[in-house]
């Protein structure tokens, strides 16, 4: 079964060519792009579409690769062994299995999510590449090695927060999610909105792209942040004349919290206006 563009997830014919290269390669699809692309949800959409259970690793910056394996417990044993437990006689009861683990060993093939791989050290990467090149890894704990039931489809994401290892990118298939174009945002709009009204719809697009053509904001808004500004209009049942300008560029937008995240983009959109202000009118 190939992965599809589905209603609630609008995907470019590039990404869906991407996912399905990846799977016939057997390699783990890399996606970049900026934040809020679609990047996390493109995981689910592929476990959804292709009828498989999803397990997802959301990495941070204190994140090791071990943790993805196996982690011994040895605390535990160690509290267990004072209290005299029988437990202690066994160190698999202490064997905490990890994200890679529970993928090797499900009962069907799954959809594994490394998320924001960028997070963390610059050698987590590195420390992978075994364990996703040949799908097992070594417990040295109880001398057994875990090797996949069968390979599981991997996503992994990255915001290109940091470059990653060249030895771990020849090993991935590369897909970087474009921001969508107006026909392309107009068909995600639709999908989670499919009762808003045209004329709100074609008037917040319109602002929407207006604020992210000025180059100097430092977030610009993306998909993520559009949706949820789009409900919030839709919940205030605003008119679309409201959305309107002169020029949209030097206008804060109503509920501009949810485009702009930062102090430095709403003072830049009140300097703009300030200094639209002043101008003479002709």
């Amino acid at each position: 079964m190939a992965f599809k563009s589905t209603s609630s997830y609008i995907a470019t014919r590039d990404l869906e060519v991407a996912v399905n290269a990846a799977v016939a390669l057997q390699r783990p699809l890399l996606v970049k792009g900026e934040p809020g692309t679609g990047k996390t949800v493109l995981a689910h959409e592929v476990s959804r579409a292709l009828g498989m259970p999803l397990i997802e690793w959301h990495i941070k910056s204190t994140t090791k690769a071990q943790q993805g394996l196996y982690e011994y417990d040895a605390v535990s044993r160690l509290r267990d062994g004072q209290l005299g437990d029988e437990r202690v006689h066994d160190i698999g009861n202490y064997i905490v299995r990890g994200k890679l683990w529970e993928a090797f060993e499900a009962e069907q093939q799954s959809v594994l999510l490394i998320d924001e791989i960028d997070k963390a050290d610059i050698e987590f990467p590195n420390d992978l590449l075994l364990e996703l090149d040949r799908m097992q890894f070594y417990v040295y704990e109880t001398r057994r090695t875990v090797v996949a039931r069968q390979r599981p489809i991997v996503i992994i994401t990255s915001n290109n927060e940091k470059e990653l290892p060249d030895a771990f990118l020849r090993r991935c298939f590369f897909h970087y999610i474009r921001f969508p174009d107006r026909e392309t945002m107009e068909q995600i709009v639709q999908s989670h909105f499919p009762d808003v009204k045209q004329e709100l719809a074609r008037e917040a697009l319109n602002v929407f792209f207006q604020i992210r053509g000025v180059n100097e904001l430092k977030k610009k808004p993306a998909t993520s942040e559009l949706l949820d500004w789009l409900k919030l209009l839709m919940i205030e049942d605003l008119p679309p004349e409201v959305l309107r300008s002169a020029d949209s560029k030097v206008v804060l937008p109503p509920l501009h919290g949810a485009l702009l995240k930062n102090e430095q983009d709403v003072h830049l959109f009140e300097r703009l206006a300030f200094l639209s202000r002043r101008q003479p009118q002709r």
